[in-house]
């Protein structure tokens, strides 16, 4: 029996990995949905190609749009936040991958375990604001929540079959991105185009200014808690320039157990669509004769310092995440803008957060409110 796939997020660099990994698999996997922003060139592409029986776009223009290039086809055209929604309550589905930028991966995903679908995660925000929210409801319902992520699925691959109770530590891999050497000084005159040369992944654009400055790293850290139900203070992060081990989780006995392979997203695409299941792939091997050598680092706090706000974050708890991913995003797209400097990302973030009156356990409506407060300060403070 085919798995049928609502796909939130189509047009960015996860949900067009994601097609063409249900392209080679096409039958076993079935596109039921789409849903993207304002790509309307792309997303007709799509609709032409995979024939969903409902696409979303965020953008009401957009939507009118591609209602008027797509008529021929018959496809209802939703729009906005109702139309997601809509998409994720889809009968026809069974499984539910969102990869939407931002808070907006929220309330559908929320709507999503509500009405039964498994959760194929590869959007931060979901569990960074709201993971207090999601992980029970999703215990409630009986659903499951499968990480996309190329990080949480190596550490959900190594702890497959093992007892959770027995972990010790967490170890989450970075690559340290493109600035890994760099002094606090030099990243006084890094550019937008030097942020976005990432050494391994082929990331989107927010995605890949986030690894550079370890926010993104950070993000992970507060995901990895909810996931796997443990505190912060057992979750390490760990400099892994290859990208090759992927994360590892050491148990009380003192065994490591990693997952090693080619720095590629397909592969934790696939594993959380086929679930518990594994299939064959025809994306290139890892050659350890070819790699020779990989090699560890501590990362630096003193000088990265979202993963040390992150960590500030996460034990504060509350509506402090948001409140810190907020800020970073904000600060990102200024940065893209070329109106702040890179190291401006971080004042920003501070500032936020120094001046929040945290929430104790928010509600969604709260953790909106949360990070319209964090838009609104900012954006008047670093005018």
């Amino acid at each position: 029996m085919s798995r049928k796939i609502v796909l939130l997020g189509s047009t960015g660099s996860i949900g067009t990995q994601t097609l063409d990994v249900v392209r080679a698999n096409s039958d076993e996997l079935k596109i039921v949905a789409l849903a993207a922003g304002k790509n309307v060139d792309l997303m007709e592409k799509q609709a032409r190609e995979f024939k969903p029986s409902k696409i979303a776009m965020f953008d009401p223009k957009a939507a009118d749009e591609l209602k008027n290039r797509i008529s021929d086809l018959e496809i209802p055209v939703l729009s906005g936040m109702e139309g997601l929604l809509e998409l994720v309550r889809d009968e026809n589905a069974d499984t539910v991958l969102t990869a939407v930028v931002g808070m907006i991966g929220i309330r559908p995903t929320i709507e999503a375990i509500n009405a039964g679908k498994d959760i194929a995660l590869a959007n931060k925000e979901t569990l960074v604001c709201a993971g207090h929210i999601i992980m029970p409801l999703a215990k409630k319902m009986g659903v499951k929540i499968l990480p996309v992520d190329s990080e949480h699925s190596a550490i959900f691959q190594s702890l497959n079959g093992e007892p959770v109770d027995k972990i010790e530590k967490i170890l989450l891999t970075a690559s340290g991105g493109p600035f890994r050497k760099k002094t606090l000084e030099e990243l006084e005159t890094v550019t937008v185009d030097d942020a976005l040369k990432h050494p391994n992944w082929d990331m989107g654009a927010k995605v890949t200014i986030d690894s550079a400055s370890l926010v993104n790293k950070g993000l992970e850290v507060m995901e990895a808690r909810w996931l796997f139900d443990v505190p912060v203070d057992k979750i390490q992060v760990v400099i892994q320039p290859q990208s090759i081990l992927h994360s590892a989780v050491q148990f009380v006995d003192g065994a490591v157990m990693g997952q090693m392979g080619v720095p590629d997203m397909k592969l934790p695409i696939q594993y959380a669509l086929f679930y518990p299941d594994r299939r064959p792939m025809s994306e290139d091997r890892l050659d350890l004769f070819a790699l020779a050598d990989m090699t560890f680092e501590a990362p630096r706090t003193d000088v990265f310092k979202g993963l040390t706000l992150a960590t500030r974050a996460a034990k504060e708890g509350g509506s402090m995440p948001t409140v810190f991913n907020a800020a970073n995003e904000l600060a990102v797209k200024k940065f893209l803008k070329r109106e702040i400097r890179f190291l401006e990302i971080y004042e920003m973030i501070t500032a936020a957060m120094d001046n929040h009156k945290k929430i104790e356990d928010p509600t969604v409506e709260e953790i909106l409110e949360a990070e319209s407060w964090t838009y609104s300060f900012l954006e008047e403070r670093f005018k």
